[in-house]
């Protein structure tokens, strides 16, 4: 089980990251608008460059939806890996079982 304080954080990310969205995609569009201005162009980076870090998607880690791991997760499922092989065991991931050949 991964420590509270980091699920808590990738929350208030994911909360962030959905808040600045629209600003953060519009101002991306300014910069690379081919028919802006230089200095139009370069006020648009700074405006995006002065939001806050975690604004960004890219900050953003795919975490266990049951065990909040970050590593050795399956973002088609959602799950870490320990717990997808659990939940396939059990039968509960459709179309998916363990190898045998």
């Amino acid at each position: 089980m991964a420590k509270t304080s980091m699920i808590e954080r990738e929350k208030r990310r994911a909360k962030k990251v959905k808040k600045f969205a629209a600003r953060r995609a519009e101002l991306k569009e300014q910069v690379r608008d081919p028919k802006a201005s230089p200095e139009d162009r370069m006020a648009a980076i700074e405006k995006l460059q002065k939001l806050p870090r975690d604004a960004s998607p890219i900050r953003q880690r795919s975490r266990c939806a049951i065990t909040g791991r970050s590593r050795g997760n399956y973002s088609k499922f959602g799950l870490g890996r320990v717990k997808l092989r659990e939940a396939t065991m059990r039968g509960d991931v459709p179309g998916l079982r363990k190898a045998s050949w």
